[in-house]
């Protein structure tokens, strides 16, 4: 796995901010997008401010041999939650729990636009990974790619039966299923967010990468070097 080797600062600790105390509405309705309905207005259901939470939640679970019934294995699966952002300044990133690098490091204010909460080693947290955007600096996004990779464990997305759900302050759930596989990639891109001609949109990706970080990158235009990392 690698991280981005062009960072000027790094947090002293991994200790990420406070998780907003604002709860998102319950809402009666969901939006999961396809490949025929890929993408949402965010700006147009009223749901581009406040905190958008996005979930990332797995099964950790392998099949013993000669057996039918699942046996859950902590660590047999180990996924991470991640994004790429860009901002309008220019600045890019990564936020991802390899380097420890679990907040922006690109900050227009008193807090970062993008931070990670924890780290799920085993799958078996049910309340999986979950990754803040805060969409009251939307004037500063220019795109935010969601992605998953398998850090430990026998590439296996179909075991691992993921699923990411996007949490907007108002306004209907976002899913994207992870229902198709590439059992020779470890690295998925789930979802982008863009914001262009004052719109921000959700699209669906579910784009498996056979490669590391750096070649997400390379696949989506980033333009950032990369060296090896570890947790």
């Amino acid at each position: 796995m690698t991280v981005p080797i062009d960072y000027t600062k790094r947090p002293a600790s991994a200790a990420q901010p406070p998780q907003p105390t604002q709860q998102s509405p319950v809402s009666l309705s969901k939006v999961t997008l396809t490949k025929s309905a890929p993408t949402v207005s965010l700006t147009k259901q009223g749901s581009a401010g406040g905190t958008l939470r996005v979930n990332l939640n797995w099964n950790a679970r392998q099949q013993e041999p000669g057996r039918g019934l699942f046996t859950r294995k902590p660590g047999a699966i180990d996924l991470d939650l991640g994004c790429l952002y860009e901002y309008t300044d220019g600045s890019k990133g990564v936020v991802q729990a390899l380097g420890r690098l679990f907040r922006d490091e690109h900050t227009f204010g008193p807090q970062p636009i993008c931070w990670l909460d924890r780290d799920d080693r085993s799958g078996s947290n049910s309340g999986g990974e979950n990754l803040f955007v805060d969409l009251g600096a939307l004037q500063h996004i220019r795109r935010i790619l969601v992605f998953a990779f398998i850090y430990e464990g026998v590439p296996s997305w179909a075991a691992a039966d993921a699923v990411v759900t996007l949490f907007p302050l108002g306004g209907p759930q976002i899913e994207v299923r992870l229902d198709e596989h590439d059992p020779q990639s470890t690295m998925c891109a789930i979802a982008m967010l863009s914001n262009a001609d004052a719109e921000l949109s959700v699209s669906r990706e579910v784009r498996y990468i056979r490669g590391s970080q750096k070649d997400l990158d390379k696949t989506y235009g980033w333009g950032m070097r990369w060296s090896a990392g570890r947790k």
